[in-house]
């Protein structure tokens, strides 16, 4: 006890003791803010992939697209409501 009693009267070891609390708990880069921002970058790398994932989709529509007029057309139609001077559009809605 008296080992313990001695060690505490220290700078050395009061001012270590100190530091780490501090790193541990109150800084601002502490131990739980680190955990809470590396499961952020997680989410967010898994938004990169999705977005990833679709802008590949994206650009093979597109290409699909302006390679073929029907399709073309018929995307311009259905999507938006696009027609010919001589026809009229009747949008069905269903509830």
């Amino acid at each position: 006890m008296s080992r313990l009693f001695k060690y505490s009267k220290n700078f050395y070891v009061l001012f270590t003791l100190f530091f780490i609390i501090w790193m541990v708990f109150i800084d601002s880069n502490d131990v739980v803010s680190q955990f809470k921002l590396r499961a952020k970058l997680k989410e967010l790398e898994n938004q990169k992939e999705f977005y990833l994932e679709r802008k590949e989709k994206i650009k093979a529509d597109r290409e699909e697209l302006m390679s073929n007029y029907e399709l073309l057309e018929k995307f311009a139609r259905e999507r938006y409501y696009m027609k010919k001077k001589t026809e009229d559009l009747y949008v069905v809605v269903e509830e």
